[in-house]
């Protein structure tokens, strides 16, 4: 069983409102961007402020200090968007904990665009030097033993899981069983990439329904758009057939299926 828990100095804090869990590469830097400009919304210090995973080991006030509308007495809602809590092993049980009334939202995109973007993204960031099949192929070599090493230390941080795991957190299934299994289906909102930007206004109408607030006219622009040549038809057949069975799963679980191929 995965370690963690941390005892609260008082249960009675005043927490943020919402969360957007991911997934990374789903769309969920222009989500929050959107939802900032809201009147009744206000953000925090920044995007994603990494508590339930990279930043665990500070109190809880750190996290705190990190929403200005929790300062105040104000009546405007406040959250933030880290995409790794859905994808770290302890994030979900932490938040759970600390925050068993948020508002929990999702964006999942198609897993074989999303490993692409994810991979283009860590050639920029994080010095991935393999070709994108070279990376496929040794993805499970570079992710062994990373489970049994947060399962030991509830603080660890593994460079590998958080920025190598192009097919890895493209199983949603098994990142939202965990969270349906602790947040009641009413507190989740789950969007699906391409369905919200074909029509951003009504999906954002569905993101302030969700969290109460009044709909608003926002202003939309795509942030973090990849600019970077087509997979090849190889490796997206490969994909696509990699991703099948846990799509099947994913879409029994939701209810719904998309066109993902």
């Amino acid at each position: 069983m995965l370690f963690w828990r941390k005892k609260l100095a008082n249960k009675n804090l005043q927490m943020p409102d919402f969360l957007i869990i991911g997934a990374m590469k789903c769309g969920t830097t222009s989500l929050y961007r959107y939802l900032i400009q809201h009147p009744q919304i206000e953000p925090a210090i920044k995007k994603e402020i990494h508590y339930f995973d990279l930043n665990y080991n500070k109190p809880i006030q750190w996290y705190l200090n990190q929403f200005p509308a929790l300062k105040t007495q104000s009546d405007r809602i406040t959250g933030e968007a880290t995409p790794y809590y859905i994808f770290h092993p302890h994030a979900p049980y932490r938040i759970k904990e600390h925050m068993p009334d948020a508002k929990i939202i999702v964006l999942l995109r198609n897993p074989v665009d999303r490993a692409y973007s994810h991979y283009h993204y860590a050639v920029e960031r994080y010095g991935e030097t393999l070709s994108f099949e070279e990376a496929l192929d040794i993805e499970n070599e570079r992710l062994a033993g990373e489970m049994e090493k947060f399962q030991k230390n509830p603080y660890y941080k593994s460079r590998n899981y958080r920025c190598f795991s192009y097919q890895k957190r493209g199983i949603y299934i098994e990142q939202l069983e965990v969270w349906g299994k602790l947040f009641p289906k009413e507190q989740i909102l789950i969007l699906e990439f391409c369905e919200f930007f074909s029509n951003i206004s009504d999906s954002m109408n569905k993101v302030t329904d969700f969290l109460g607030v009044s709909r608003f006219k926002f202003q939309f622009e795509v942030y973090n758009q990849g600019n970077y040549p087509p997979m090849s038809i190889e490796t997206r057949k490969r994909l696509v057939e990699y991703f099948k069975p846990h799509n099947e799963r994913l879409f029994q679980f939701l209810g719904q299926t998309y066109n993902w191929n």
